[in-house]
Parts: C-alpha cells; structure tokens; sequence
C-alpha cells in the first residue's frame, strides 16, 4: 500500500456550502419493447457468477464462492483457484473480476480481484493468476487491502486499449472513503500489468484515476479510448459515467442529476423513481449495454440520441456482458443471494445484435 497526499479534506462533507443544486435536466426515455433475437444458452448451473472472460470458443468465468468455471465445446468444468488469503463470504464478497493476459495462450497468466478476510479485517486485493493443469494460484498481489465492508467491494477489472490494468473500488459502505485521497474506496484505479503505478496518472505515485465513486461495477471503452463506468446509486439515482482522468464524480455529496462545481454528474441517471443495480458492460455500435441486477435486464445506452432500451428481460437478475463481434454473450446471477432462481440457474446465454 502507498499512501497518498490528500487534496480534500473529509470535513468538506460538512461545509455549508456544499448544499445541492437540483437540476431539471431529461431524463432519458426508456423504450420498452425488447428487441426479439432468440436467447441461446451456452452453459447451465453456475453458481453466482460475476465476471466473463473469453478467448477463442473458451469461456472463463468466475463465481464468488472461489472457482472459475470452464466452457469448452458446449462442456463445463470447475476449475480449482488456489488464493493465499481466506475468501471472504460476506454479502457481495467473493471472487468478482477477473481478465485474462494479453500474452495469455504463452504465460497462462491472468488478473483478479477477490475479498478476504484475515487477522487484521476484511479487504479487497488484485492478484496475478497461473493457470496450471486446470488449477489457477496466486502467484502475485498487485494491490492490496483495498477497503471492504459489509457491502460496495467494487471489483471489475479490465485491460483497456492502452494496455493498462483498470478497477473499480467501492466506498466499503463508508461513503466518505470515496473523497478522500488517501483511501482506495469509492475510486477507479489505474495500473500497469505489472502492478506498478503509471507515470501519467493524475495524482502523483497514486494509483487513483478517479474517485467519488459510490460501488462502481462496469467499465467499458469506445473505439477512440472514452472510459464508461456503471454505478450503483443510493437506492436509485444509478449511474453510467464518462470517466475522466483525476475527476470527481460526487459521491455522497451529489449523485444523480445533482450538480456542485468541481464534480461531474452522470451522462444518464435511473433517477428518483427507478433502480437498474447495475453491473458490467460492453461497447458495440454506438451503445453501451449494461447488466442490471435489481433491473432483471440488460440496458442498451444509445450514446447519440440519449435514450435507452431494455434488450434482455424475463431471466432475471443479469450480472456481466461480453460483446464480440455482434454477439453478445451475458449470465445471470439469480443464485447470489439475492434472486429468485429458475431451473438450471445460473446460465451463460447469447444472442445476435442487429444494426
């Protein structure tokens, strides 16, 4: 852990003058009538996924009780992972990101990110993974002893398009970590593959790329290298972000379309009335498509007219999206606690996208 100089202080949540400017802006309208693409399931009984990786016809994907199940040629095996701490089994907690290595058919090496629990508490780490004979060990921790709480652990990991290793971090259920610099809670952050911190981050020998962040889930890139994120709101007012680098993106002090010089504001917002939850996404065709878990759909964002659609409903809660290609491939997660589970859940699916 490095520690870091803080450039607001935890008392600025107590200003007077940190009082909200409410803001009229449109909400985005949501059409309802879901696209007709037949939904065809690749894999059947996971237990409560959270994250897709995918090389080749090969699926990777991890499930919070500590394994990474394998889908291969319409077959699936649970792949043992070896960690050096105890996991974690607090709500939310467990194994959640997960990415392969560009080099990754050479050096079977992959990133995660995982809670535990030991001597000292509970926290959140990003490790490097060795895959050997179908059982994946930590082999290194890039960061450690991110916050956890009884909620908000974050946990998406991705490698964007400038080959650096990105995570989302939550507020650990302490909202006011998000603000402060010196904490790795509320925050995006930045890497190189080998854990070290980039010379070009926004704040000097830190990993933080952006911070007053409430539980952040998704991160996805448009072709020219934007950054979105999918966040989860106070109850409602989620949000999908345009990350800058070294921005203030409010939370607790605004969230939804609440405004404060010095913060941004989301590009869309559920607002008062709804709850999405949402989760991972993806990029394809000038929209974002986001997994929502309270939503029980998959969010398509239409980035030039500012509205939204439902794509996927009726298989409840959905928790990450993959997009190759025109297909998109996504799981539910009705097994984690907090759905209601239909026969043979939870299931990866996919189906086409049309223009």
């Amino acid at each position: 852990m490095r520690n870091f100089k803080s450039f607001y202080l935890l008392g600025v949540l107590l200003l007077a003058g940190c009082a909200l400017e409410e803001q009229p802006k449109q909400q985005p309208n949501v059409l309802h009538e879901q696209k007709k693409e037949e939904q065809q399931v690749i894999a059947e009984n996971l237990e409560a996924p959270w994250a897709i990786a995918k090389l080749g016809d090969t699926f990777y994907i991890t499930e919070r009780t500590g394994s990474i199940a394998k889908i291969e040629s319409g077959k699936m095996e649970r792949q043992r992972v070896v960690l050096e701490k105890e996991l974690a089994t607090a709500s939310e907690a467990g194994l959640l990101g997960f990415v392969l290595a560009p080099d990754f058919q050479d050096s079977h090496l992959a990133y995660a990110y995982y809670t535990y629990v030991d001597e000292i508490g509970q926290f959140n780490r990003i490790i490097t993974l060795y895959l050997d004979d179908d059982v994946w060990y930590e082999i290194d921790v890039l960061v450690d002893q991110i916050p956890s709480g009884t909620y908000h652990h974050g946990g998406r990991i991705k490698i964007g398009p400038d080959q650096k290793l990105y995570a989302t971090a939550g507020d650990a259920s302490e909202a006011s970590l998000a603000q402060n610099l010196d904490s790795f809670g509320g925050k995006i952050l930045r890497m190189n593959l080998d854990g070290s911190i980039p010379e070009d981050n926004p704040f000097d020998s830190s990993y933080i790329y952006s911070y007053g962040h409430r539980n952040s889930q998704g991160l996805s890139w448009l072709p020219d290298g934007t950054l979105y994120a999918s966040e989860h709101g106070n109850a409602k007012n989620d949000e999908i972000n345009q990350i800058q680098a070294g921005q203030n993106y409010g939370w607790p002090i605004i969230e939804g379309n609440a405004t404060q010089q010095g913060m941004i504001s989301p590009l869309f917002t559920s607002g008062n009335e709804t709850t999405w939850a949402p989760s991972g996404m993806d990029y394809y065709d000038g929209k974002l498509y986001v997994a929502a878990l309270r939503g029980k759909a998959i969010l398509a964002f239409n980035l030039e007219t500012g509205n939204y659609e439902e794509v996927v409903t009726g298989i409840g809660r959905i928790r990450d999206v993959y997009v190759e290609g025109d297909t998109l491939y996504f799981i539910s997660n009705n097994t984690d606690g907090r759905g209601d589970p239909q026969k043979q859940d939870d299931k990866l699916y996919k189906i086409l996208l049309s223009h």
